[in-house]
Parts: structure tokens; C-alpha cells; sequence
């Protein structure tokens, strides 16, 4: 018996792939799965070769209830990367969703699976299919490090990844490891970035010598991935998983960072950072007044709290500012937050007077030398007390 041609095998790949999917009740339902029935019933060669297959898959359509759930194994892919080698015109047909995603306020403008570091940070960290690379990243937190996050597809997935690191004109570098794909699910999206990042779109907004299953970018306008192509450089640590490694590389690159470039910025989305001015007063805390002090002889922080009246109500004492704090916050012995960051900071003064046996008078609150801004009047805020 001879082997099947390259075009049978495919054809048994494709129908395979979709008799599993029609097997699964919940790709009945979904976008994805009735997307690629659609594209793929279309083609004339598929339908010589798979006789009924495509009515058999279509008799199982509900009624549409999501678009993609991310499943590990996406059996429309698969079978639509099959399809592509009997007829290559489905390589652009529309089985993919591309929805236009809802920005929001803020940076990054869109949600997605990553953490946030810093904004001024030059490295932007993609683990691609590592989701527990995230919280490993996150947790070491390199200096360099901006944002670390997945990305799961060579269309959605870039552009999301664009949307939200474009806007930061301080990251400079992407850094892409872990690997490049679950099992077999059809998508080559790290493969497919560093193709936009080296070779660009054509004219049909298809990636360049892209690998994967629809690298095609619809929802950034070419003038924005070319600003993006201009400003970051691409590090290839594709299939590194091992923390050190990765944090060492992001080192080097951020040594290497020639700092922010405004020369292309979205509309919204970034921020220019504002001058911190600081407070003339403390308005006084209805909730009453604190008094700080070391007490050498038992090496403990001593709070005391009074009333606006003068009438001392409580006394803690404990060894580390955050007993102390988060006693007072819980007690609500205090409700404004100027008096709380006045509270941290003559907290964090009193416990290095008390390490370092070196005097500590807390320090007077900004104006407190001036008549208290309270409603009622009261006197004077106690913050300015001393001991």
C-alpha cells in the first residue's frame, strides 16, 4: 500500500482535528471553532477531500457564546493549519477573532496577564506560554524590569502587547523567553514578534516571514508598529525559563538604556511625572492627636493618642512601626491620610533613633506653628507635640 500524499495526510489531520472539536460541546458554542468552519467550508479543495465533514460540524453550531476561551489545545487551529497546505488561501481567511479591544484610562490601557513593576523601568518582559514565570519575574523584581507578562497569539496577543507597552516612551528593550507554545496549539507567537520586529508588515498587514497561524496585525495602525519597531529592541531568550539567567540579561540591557524616547506617543495613555510640592500645614484629625516616642529602657516605640481636647484615650507600644501603624488604623485612631504618612515617616524616624541610640524629637507637622484649618476649631494638631 503506498503512503498517503502530503495533501491526504493534511486532510486526516483536518478532520480529525474538527471531529474532536465537534465531539467537545463546548466548541459548539464558541467563535473560534464556528469561525473556522465558516473559512474552511469555503474552500473548494477541502470540499472535494472531506466530503459532509464541514455540514457535520455546522449541525452542532449554538448559539454563539464567546469568542475564544484559550483553550490549551485549540482544535480549529490545528486543523486550520492543516487546511492552509491543501489550500493556501485560507492562510488569510478570517478564523481568528480580531475584535477591537476597549482601552482604558491609565497605563498599560488594556488588561491582560502581567505585572506591573515600574513605569521608568527600560525592560519589558514577555514569557509567552510561562505563566508561572509572571509571578517568579515579579517576585525577584530586577531594577530594569518595567512589566513582565504571557502572550498567547501572533495576532490578538501582538497587538495587545504593542497597545500596552507604546504609550511607556521609557521602555526601550522586550525580552522575550519561556516557550513559544503549548503542545500544539498552533500559534508561534514569539517566533512570529521577532519577524514583525526584523522584517515589518506587507501591504496586507501580514507579518513577514512569520511562522505562525495568523500572524496578521489589524487593530494597530502601521505607522504605530513602526514607531514601536523604532524605538524597542528585541533580546531572543526564547525556551529560558531560569530566573537568573533572565534577570542577568534584563541587567545588561538596562545598562545599556538610552533612556526615553517622546519622539512617537499615542494619544492618552502616558504620563509626564508632576513636581511634588510640599504641605504649608496639617489640618487637624478630628480622630485627635499622636505623640512618638523611644523608650530606650524596654526598646520599644511608644504611642500615645489624644483627643482634640488634650484627653489622652490610648497608649501602644510595640517594636516595628508597622505593629504600631497598623494598630492605630485598625483602632481608627486616625482618618486622614496626611497625618497617616506623617505617622509613617516619625515612626520610621523614632525606630532608627531607637537602633541607633541617637536622640529623636518628633518633628513638627508642616504649619504647625500657624492657627490649625479645622472644623470645628480645636487646638493647635497635636502632631507637633515633641517628647
Amino acid at each position: 500500500m503506498s503512503e498517503p500524499s502530503q495533501e491526504q495526510q493534511a486532510a486526516q489531520v483536518v478532520e480529525a482535528e474538527l471531529q474532536e472539536a465537534i465531539a467537545h460541546t463546548k466548541c459548539h458554542r464558541c467563535g473560534c471553532f464556528q469561525d473556522a468552519v465558516n473559512a474552511l467550508d469555503q474552500s473548494a479543495a477541502l470540499a472535494a477531500l472531506l466530503p459532509g465533514l464541514f455540514g457535520e460540524a455546522k449541525a452542532r453550531f449554538e448559539a454563539r457564546r464567546y469568542d475564544c476561551l484559550g483553550c490549551e489545545v485549540c482544535w480549529p487551529a490545528l486543523a486550520s493549519n492543516a487546511a492552509t497546505e491543501i489550500d493556501p488561501t485560507l492562510a488569510d481567511a478570517g478564523h481568528c477573532a480580531t475584535a477591537e479591544p476597549v482601552l482604558r484610562d491609565g497605563w498599560p490601557p488594556l488588561p491582560g496577564d502581567y505585572k506591573v513593576l515600574r513605569h521608568r523601568a527600560p525592560v519589558a518582559v514577555c514569557t509567552l506560554n510561562a505563566d508561572d514565570l509572571v509571578g517568579r519575574l515579579a517576585m525577584a523584581g530586577p531594577a530594569g524590569m518595567a512589566i513582565v507578562g504571557t502572550m498567547r497569539t501572533e495576532n490578538l496577543g501582538i497587538e495587545h502587547l504593542i497597545r500596552n507597552l507604546l504609550p511607556n516612551p521609557n521602555i526601550r528593550f522586550l525580552l522575550l523567553c519561556g516557550d513559544d507554545t503549548r503542545k500544539a496549539i498552533g500559534h508561534l507567537p514569539g517566533q512570529s514578534l521577532i519577524s514583525l520586529m526584523r522584517h515589518g508588515l506587507d501591504e496586507h498587514g501580514r507579518i513577514r516571514d512569520a511562522a505562525g497561524k495568523r500572524p496578521v496585525i489589524r487593530n494597530v495602525a502601521p505607522e504605530h508598529v513602526e514607531a514601536f519597531r523604532r524605538r524597542v529592541g528585541i533580546i531572543d531568550l526564547i525556551g529560558e525559563t531560569n530566573v537568573e539567567a533572565i534577570t542577568e540579561a534584563i541587567a545588561q540591557a538596562a545598562a545599556r538604556d538610552p533612556g526615553p524616547d517622546t519622539t512617537f506617543l499615542p494619544e492618552g495613555h502616558h504620563f509626564e511625572a508632576e513636581h511634588a510640592t510640599e504641605a504649608t500645614r496639617l489640618v487637624s484629625d478630628p480622630a485627635g492627636y499622636l505623640v512618638i516616642y523611644p523608650d530606650r529602657q524596654r526598646r520599644q516605640l511608644v504611642l500615645e493618642h489624644y483627643d482634640n481636647t488634650g484627653v489622652l484615650t490610648r497608649i501602644l507600644q510595640g517594636e516595628t512601626p508597622a505593629a504600631l501603624y497598623g494598630t492605630v488604623i485598625a483602632a481608627r485612631l486616625i482618618s486622614r491620610l496626611d497625618h497617616a504618612a506623617y505617622l509613617g515617616r516619625e515612626l520610621a524616624r523614632a525606630e532608627a533613633a531607637l537602633r541607633d541610640d541617637t536622640e529623636y524629637t518628633q518633628d513638627k507637622a508642616p504649619g504647625a506653628s500657624e492657627p490649625a484649618e479645622a472644623e470645628p476649631p480645636t487646638p493647635s494638631c497635636g502632631c507637633s507635640s515633641c517628647h
